[in-house]
């Protein structure tokens, strides 16, 4: 029987992964490599170490965090990740670190860093917070992750010679500036 832990994991992750920066990252990757199969293995590679660190995280230290300070550091945080976004991709002028990593490599890279300090990052730390079952909770944030993106990932391949990726760098800049605007006045 599958738990409530599990169930609520899946779906809240599913649904607040829709348009959030991982999804973009996801379909960035897929037109940028044109792989989907390393691309989605590495996504579900990253999020489970991601995950299971936030879950534990969340089981250990919840009763000690500041969420006025979390707050603060994940507004930052998001606006840091805006003027990245705006940064040219070395992968695109250089591709000695795709050939050290590959895409598998690549892709479990950003895709880590990227869920940092994330909503559903966050999500699996409170959903773990509460549930005190960190198996649970990481199979169905990750199961809802993979919902959310594997479809962008296959949608990238097809997509991949129809987006502008400097357009879509300033979309998702733009993006994150206003969630992390968001994240301070929340």
């Amino acid at each position: 029987m599958l738990s409530q832990a599990f169930l609520l994991s899946t779906g809240i992750v599913s649904l607040a992964e829709i348009g959030d920066k991982t999804q973009l990252l996801a379909l960035l990757l897929a037109t940028r490599f044109k792989k989907p199969v390393p691309i989605i293995l590495g996504i579900f590679t990253a999020t489970v170490l991601n995950h299971f660190g936030a879950a534990w995280l969340g089981q250990f230290a919840s009763s000690y965090i500041n969420m006025d300070v979390l707050k603060w550091l994940l507004g930052a945080s998001f606006i840091a990740m805006a003027l990245w976004m705006l940064i040219p991709d070395q992968l695109d002028d250089d591709t000695r670190l795709l050939d050290k990593l590959g895409v598998f490599g690549a892709t479990c890279v950003a895709f880590f860093l990227a869920e940092m300090g994330d909503k559903t990052q966050i999500a699996t730390v409170a959903l773990s917070a509460r549930y005190h079952d960190t198996v649970s909770v990481v199979l169905g944030t990750t199961l809802g992750m993979m919902v959310a993106n594997v479809p962008a990932v296959l949608l990238g391949e097809v997509a991949a010679r129809k987006l502008p990726t400097e357009l879509v760098h300033r979309v998702a800049a733009g993006l994150f500036v206003v969630v992390g605007v968001l994240t301070f006045l929340a």
